[in-house]
């Protein structure tokens, strides 16, 4: 676990320095297989700039600090975490990003991003070639957790690729393991960015 800790604390200060993580904005989380029933969350208010394996508290898969965190306060995004590892009990990372083209996307897109014939649409799991179209799902803001949690849920067929964005928000993004959601956070920013850019909005 201290190692996943320090290891997940040194992406969270790298996605700073891109821009995708400014000031106390974002959450992490992942889980060990040997007790998939606790989820290590990123707690509330710390400067990722300086995010240490300190940083990190452990939470139910309700949500609910554990007995030793009682008092510290998780990301107000936790239950978005809860959930996704709800719908896909086999992912053990998910990583977030407040990054300015998903936001951008998102104020231009209603419902989904849709990326076609990229080469590095491949970063993300299941998609073998380029010659393909791939929806990102973009969902509503919202301040209420539960509210936002239901929608994911009733909505899971949407959630073709693993991430989607929170509009005017940014990007969450899951995988088995660090690496893999990693790079499927990566692979959509860089998507995001590129379709953008190309389109001239």
């Amino acid at each position: 676990m201290e190692e996943m800790k320090k290891e997940l604390a040194d992406v969270i200060r790298a996605y700073h320095q891109k821009g995708w993580s400014p000031a106390t904005s974002t959450n992490y989380s992942f889980r060990l297989d040997e007790n998939p029933q606790v989820i290590i969350v990123s707690k509330s208010g710390i400067d990722k700039s300086v995010f240490s394996a300190a940083d990190f508290m452990e939470v139910d898969l309700l949500g609910k600090a554990l007995p030793a965190y009682e008092g510290i306060r998780a990301s107000a995004e936790t239950l978005i975490h809860c959930k996704l590892y709800q719908l896909f009990p086999e992912m053990r990372c998910i990583v977030h990003s407040h990054s300015i083209y998903s936001v951008l996307q998102s104020m231009t897109n209603q419902n989904e991003v849709e990326l076609s014939g990229y080469e590095v649409l491949k970063g993300f799991e299941g998609i073998k070639t380029h010659d393909t179209t791939a929806q990102v799902p973009i969902f509503d803001n919202t301040q209420d957790m539960p509210a936002f949690a239901e929608v994911l849920e009733r909505e899971k067929n949407r959630l073709t690729v693993p991430a989607f964005i929170m509009r005017q928000h940014g990007t969450y993004a899951w995988g088995r393991n660090l690496f893999e959601a990693k790079r499927h956070l990566e692979t959509a920013e860089y998507l995001f960015e590129v379709d953008w850019k190309y389109k001239g909005y």
